[in-house]
């Protein structure tokens, strides 16, 4: 996709200063320092005109100021000082300039990511939902979404030791636990500890199998790969079938689908969950032909199994794809926007997301947030009775789908889509990260997944030409 220059200049400026500083706090930190470029001298005369002019340039808060120092660098000695010019300010000012930093969405991204880490009773770190650290265990949906969308601040030894960690909780029939608690115990099933919503959730050996490949593709750490692929198969192999392919939720015995929808009994075949285990296998495809020779399972035929078969979802009258054929036979936002991400839709089906996404904007975005259905629908069947419509998974509006919803929009609406982006950024900063929204509610303050895949979206923008 081709950007015009003037959107190409908008979507590079979310870097940049976007904003005027207040004058207050402008004139101290510039009047203290010896600044003689334009900006300064404007900020310095209290000429709010110049000052917006140089912003309006993409003059960088980030700029190298007297003695190496940014105004942010400034601020943070000046806040430790009883200036009366800044006895107003001084506990503002920090925050303020971090807000006008460009780089504000990657540093707050590498801060939840450093916060939510807490040290296992075995002395593994584990990166936990929330960027505070308040769960105590490492769930493996989440932890993926940190590696695939914010991996720069993961280290690799912190990856290999975790995904080891997930595999120790493995079941003897396969199946991978949905979280792993601080004491090493597994839990299988999303829900309470001692209360879960099912035997366990059907997604979770797809996203060990991607947070495998990454780990391989990073590290090239093909012995690892060896030894952990007959659990990463088996896991696999402990997810329901049809004989299409496709993952299936039988009515009668539903276990938990897809994370983010871990509250709703989707039954039959499965939209999100047949994407990830699609993607699974084509990566773990590719780590086996880069390897080369022999192997025990052709996961090729199985992504391809699901590639043919996937139609059966579609609702060619919406042009959108249907969550599940029996249980919620409903249009799904987020999965539908999935499957063009991971390979699964042609050309004009994803142009025919694209206008449907755009047609119900309004219904379906709340700050630029996502719902996961149209309108003011409520999923038709939960595992819980206390979450009505309108509220977190049944209705709320997430940040989590813009690194596949993002790019959809921007085939028929570029401009949107980084309005989108702008617009999120903006909330997060002026309201804190959040897990989801609803109105003036806001759910799970400081949930990483929010904060790493709205990273992931801009940088995305960011590379378009």
């Amino acid at each position: 996709m081709k950007l015009s220059t003037n959107l190409k200049s908008r979507i590079e400026s979310r870097w940049k200063v976007t904003h005027l500083l207040p004058t207050t706090i402008a004139v101290v930190l510039l009047a203290t320092t010896g600044f003689a470029d334009p900006i300064h001298t404007a900020a310095i005369n209290g000429d709010l005109v110049g000052v917006q002019a140089e912003l309006d340039k993409g003059v960088d808060v980030n700029a190298k100021i007297n003695r190496g120092l940014t105004p942010l660098d400034r601020a943070e000695k000046l806040l430790g000082r009883e200036l009366p010019e800044v006895i107003v300010a001084k506990k503002e000012i920090g925050d303020i300039l971090l807000k006008h930093d460009g780089n504000w969405l990657k540093k707050e991204t590498k801060r939840q990511v450093a916060g939510c880490r807490i040290k296992s009773d075995s002395g593994v770190w584990l990166h936990t939902p929330d960027g505070i650290g308040h769960y105590k265990a490492l769930w493996t949906r989440d932890y993926y979404y940190f590696v695939k969308y914010a991996g720069e601040f993961i280290d690799d030894a912190n990856l290999k030791t975790s995904i080891q960690y997930i595999l120790n909780g493995q079941r003897k029939d396969g199946c991978i636990p949905d979280r792993v608690n601080a004491d090493g115990k597994p839990v299988y099933s999303p829900g309470g500890d001692k209360k879960p919503l099912a035997d366990h959730a059907l997604d979770i050996a797809p996203f060990l199998a991607l947070l495998a490949c990454e780990y391989i593709r990073r590290t090239g750490d093909n012995d690892f790969f060896r030894n952990l692929e007959p659990k990463l198969r088996k896991g696999l192999d402990h997810v329901r079938r049809a004989e299409n392919g496709l993952v299936y939720n039988p009515p009668a015995n539903p276990q938990c689908v897809y994370g983010l929808t871990d509250i709703v009994a989707k039954t039959g075949h499965l939209l999100f969950t047949s994407l990830l285990y699609y993607q699974a296998c084509v990566e773990l495809d590719n780590v086996q032909k880069g390897m080369g020779g022999d192997h025990a399972v052709n996961y090729r035929a199985r992504a391809d199994l699901i590639h043919k078969n996937l139609s059966i979802l579609w609702d060619d009258q919406a042009g959108m794809y249907l969550a599940a054929d029996e249980d919620c036979r409903q249009i799904d936002i987020w999965g539908s926007a999935y499957a063009p991400e991971v390979g699964l839709a042609t050309d004009e089906q994803q142009d025919r997301i694209a206008d449907y996404l755009l047609a119900h904007w309004d219904e379906i975005v709340q700050r630029d947030q996502v719902r996961h259905l149209p309108g003011k629908e409520g999923w038709q069947r939960l595992f819980v009775d206390w979450h009505p419509v309108g509220s977190y998974i049944n209705g709320a509006h997430w940040a989590t789908p813009l690194p596949w919803v993002v790019p959809v929009v921007a085939r028929k609406a570029p401009e949107r889509a980084v309005q989108m982006v702008s617009d999120v950024i903006d909330d997060f900063q002026a309201n804190g990260v959040a897990e989801c929204i609803n109105g003036d509610k806001r759910k799970a303050p400081n949930f990483v997944a929010s904060i790493t895949n709205l990273y992931a979206a801009s940088r995305w923008l960011a590379e378009q030409d």
